[in-house]
């Protein structure tokens, strides 16, 4: 190969790779361009379905009191990008009726058990606890997967409803006192769940929390 052909060859090959940097940073700009749309579309409507609220839900003293347990991406629950997928698309077909997520009957203990997993983790210190005879109190809690659609909610985005099984099979008839206007709008997603755990218990899991 002689001076000339070599010098060719540099050439090409920098054309070459010239050719798939300029693609690949436009590919690049694009999707930080489509991301930030997404982003800013989604805080107008104040949408996030990748998120996942784990939210505690307490009567006290005729009292609704909604918490906050935990708040992770998705993906970082159900430690899988199909299943994480799936949650935020059934989360966008959720109605003021019907606030739960409907997840095929078969893969139901999959997608709860992640939750399972998550809240036994962050309660691990009480089980421990009690395997060495310190004091604890422990109860039964019911979860199940939820996006509320209604109007008076500030923010759309899945959440795993955590309340203790007595508490969600005794609900009173009358609507409690509420610590916010909007909080009405979870008193009706409970009294749905209330009642769609004693026809179909089977779209919900129980697990032990103990402090």
């Amino acid at each position: 190969m002689n001076f000339f052909e070599i010098v060719q060859t540099v050439r090409t090959t920098i054309q070459d790779h010239a050719v798939k940097f300029v693609t690949g940073l436009v590919l690049m700009t694009i999707g930080w361009w489509i991301g930030k749309w997404r982003a800013q579309k989604n805080w107008k409507k104040q949408e996030f379905f990748d998120r996942l609220n784990f939210s505690l839900n307490t009567l006290e003293k005729g009292v609704l009191k909604i918490r906050t347990l935990s708040e992770k991406r998705c993906e970082d629950v159900f430690l899988n990008s199909v299943a994480s997928d799936t949650v935020q698309k059934l989360a966008r077909r959720t109605t003021e009726k019907d606030p739960m997520l409907a997840i095929p009957i078969n893969d139901t203990w999959y997608y709860l058990n992640a939750i399972l997993n998550e809240l036994s983790e962050q309660f691990a210190v009480g089980l421990l606890r009690r395997d060495l005879g310190a004091p604890t109190q422990s109860a039964i809690y019911i979860i199940a997967l939820t996006c509320e659609a209604a109007g008076e909610v500030r923010t759309r985005k899945v959440r795993a409803m955590v309340i203790q099984k007595s508490v969600l099979a005794t609900l009173p008839a009358e609507i409690p006192k509420l610590e916010a206007p909007n909080h009405s709008t979870r008193w009706e997603t409970l009294r749905f769940l209330s009642t769609e755990y004693a026809k179909n218990p089977t779209r919900f899991l129980e697990v032990e929390l103990c402090v």
